[in-house]
């Protein structure tokens, strides 16, 4: 049936305007189409472009040149040394292990160091480099340049490595470097990217650690481009570094070099602190190590042997150790009484070997007893009933607050590791940390610097340079940072009495001038050097009834770690103080035979700033101290060397 015409005529209608609408609308997608085209193609052409290159090109940090260390005379203690290593890539050596085999025929390969190059190896993208060498020598890399035909992937390369070439004698003071661990990270909130390059080392102990952002440098960078997957293709431009600041300490490496020798392998310390600007002149740890092997990577071996000595060659004494001083503190004791002018210097006090306090019996260490003393005999023969007596009517309040005046009880402030505060209790201390209260026999005990009296070899020299110059002097360990000194800390007036200083420096000049001072055995015999000074000797414990009823009844019956500290404290010269030096001797027995002949020997070292001549000691000594000298003189020049129990 056909159509009307009518129909037919409409249904064309209907179908142009369709197609007219499809066409609009496909003609409008095509014009879209081509507009973004242009825009992506044109209009963000350079933006596109910057992206692309963004993919192509990485920047890589360079680590900068770590700012060295030199003592005040500007030798050498921490540098950086060219380091040779040798690398290999996985995917460019082919057959690693047949590669490595070669390698080891023409350099000797580590075992456990290689074991730890193949581990990475595997865990890490195949076309990063991976140490298997590290500090060869130049013969090496020569070995393996001549021969890289033979080791595909095997590159040798040259880089920075710290070096102490002064070795042990630095040890405690500058310590050493290591690579960057997790624990070092998480002191960070954002660590900086500068630590997340492979075996990156940053300071882990001492001086090292303290100044780490000023010695660390600022990082450099360089562009490479890169394929696809990552692989560095060429170098494209490069940016150095800037390198960390050079430091200068007040440790005169000659006089360091000259402690270290003298203790040897005593478990001991000297501080040397100069008295014009509180600069540390020496501040020697001993045992000590060797801190090279702590860069390389020190072995489990060689590191069971210095954790498990019993002399503890890890230990910063100087500055970590704490020890009870003694009667090197009754010069403290002494001035908070005259401070408070509850004694004459002329004023004594019966000794008849103990003095019996709230029922209990606190002995002399001379059993005898010394008789009447006065402050001067009281120091120059170390009676302790004296201090018993002044602890009664001083409290421990005025003693602990001469104190802190003194320097005691407060943690200086020098960039080493581990600094101690030591202890100086009052009541109030007792109460908190002990929860009971303060006795008449703790300040008994405190007036000879035992019972809670805690100080460090660096507060003990503090102590000493202050009563010496009457002035509130501190500490000073970095003497310039890129050449711009650093402040020191002469001080001010302590506000004391000079009269009853006075009075103290006249008591210890007796203690090793006088025939019947503690330290005569160690006197300095030329008048110009002649120093005053104070004994100590710091109990451990006390020989039990039983141990007695054995025998046992002196220090050197013990065994070592048993026995009494060693203290010396002194200042010279007398007439015109230069030096303060303060010695430690762990369990080496009284304080006159074991601290005050070493103490003696340094301050004679710094005071000459060389060998002293023989006419300075006494003459009995002669005979034993050229020999000692002569001893030291072989032994010296392997400045740094490790001790053979530590090799």
């Amino acid at each position: 049936m056909r159509r009307p015409a009518k129909d037919t005529a409409a249904s064309h209608r209907k179908i142009s305007r369709r197609g007219l609408i499809v066409g609009g609308l496909q003609a409008g997608f095509v014009g879209l189409l081509g507009f973004r085209m242009r825009q992506l193609q044109v209009d963000q052409a350079d933006e596109f472009r910057f992206l692309a290159e963004e993919n192509r090109v990485n920047i890589r940090l360079i680590p900068p040149a770590r700012g060295e260390i030199f003592d005040r005379n500007g030798v050498a203690i921490a540098e950086n040394e060219p380091a040779y290593r040798i690398t290999i890539v996985r995917e460019d050596a082919g057959d690693v292990e047949a590669v490595v085999a070669r390698l080891g025929k023409l350099v000797e390969l580590d075992p456990e160091e290689l074991e730890r190059a193949m581990t990475e190896m595997k865990r890490s993208a195949p076309f990063l480099p991976i140490t298997v060498a590290d500090r060869v020598t130049w013969e090496d890399i020569s070995r393996v340049a001549v021969n890289g035909p033979a080791l595909p992937g095997v590159t040798p390369e040259v880089g920075l490595s710290r070096h102490y070439p002064m070795g042990r004698d630095f040890a405690h003071v500058v310590g050493y470097v290591g690579p960057v661990s997790d624990r070092d990270l998480s002191r960070y909130e954002d660590p900086p990217p500068l630590l997340r390059i492979p075996r990156f080392q940053i300071g882990k102990v001492g001086v090292e650690s303290r100044l780490e952002e000023q010695l660390r440098g600022s990082a450099g960078a360089k562009r490479v481009e890169v394929n696809a997957v990552g692989r560095v293709m060429r170098e494209l431009s490069r940016r150095e570094g800037t390198g960390g600041a050079t430091v200068q300490l007040t440790i005169d490496s000659d006089l360091q070099n000259y402690v270290q020798a003298r203790l040897g392998e005593e478990s001991a310390s000297v501080v040397v602190m100069d008295l014009q600007s509180g600069d540390l002149l020496t501040a020697a740890s001993s045992p000590s190590y060797d801190p090279n092997k702590f860069v390389r990577g020190i072995s489990v071996a060689d590191y069971g042997l210095l954790r498990d000595n019993d002399h503890r060659p890890l230990a910063s004494k100087t500055v970590q150790d704490a020890y009870p001083p003694g009667s090197t503190f009754k010069m403290v004791t002494v001035l908070a009484a005259m401070d408070a002018g509850l004694v004459a210097p002329d004023e004594t006090v019966w000794c008849p070997g103990h003095l019996e306090v709230s029922g209990r019996k606190f002995h002399c260490w001379k059993r005898a007893g010394h008789g009447h003393m006065n402050l001067e005999q009281s120091l120059r023969e170390s009676c302790d009933v004296y201090y018993y007596d002044l602890a009664l009517k001083v409290g421990i309040e005025r003693i602990a607050e001469m104190a802190r005046r003194l320097g005691l009880g407060q943690a200086h402030d020098v960039p080493m590791s581990a600094v101690t505060s030591g202890l100086v209790p009052d009541k109030q201390w007792k109460q908190v940390n002990r929860g009971a209260d303060w006795v008449i026999g703790d300040s008994v005990n405190a007036s000879i610097g035992q019972g809670f009296v805690l100080t460090s070899p660096l507060q003990l020299a503090v102590m000493t340079a202050r009563i010496a110059t009457g002035r509130s002097i501190a500490p000073r360990l970095i003497k310039t940072i890129d050449g711009i000194e650093q402040p020191g800390t002469p001080g001010e007036s302590l506000g004391l009495n000079e009269n009853h200083l006075r009075q103290v420096r006249r008591a210890m000049y007796a203690v090793s001038n006088n025939r019947r001072g503690t330290a005569y055995g160690s006197r300095i015999i030329a008048d110009e050097m002649r120093l005053a000074g104070k004994t100590g000797t710091s109990q451990v414990r006390n020989i039990t009834a039983a141990e007695r009823a054995r025998g046992v009844t002196r220090n050197q019956d013990l065994p070592w770690e048993r026995r009494d500290h060693a203290l010396f404290v002194n200042f010279a010269p007398y007439d015109n103080p230069r030096i303060a030096v303060a010695t430690v001797v762990e369990h080496g027995g009284g304080g006159s035979t074991a601290a005050a002949p070493i103490g003696r020997d340094v301050t004679l070292q710094a005071l000459y700033g060389e060998d002293p001549p023989l006419d300075a000691y006494p003459s009995k000594d002669r005979s034993r101290i050229k020999a000692q000298q002569e001893r030291l003189a072989r032994e010296r020049p392997l400045r740094g060397a490790p001790s053979s129990d530590q090799a």
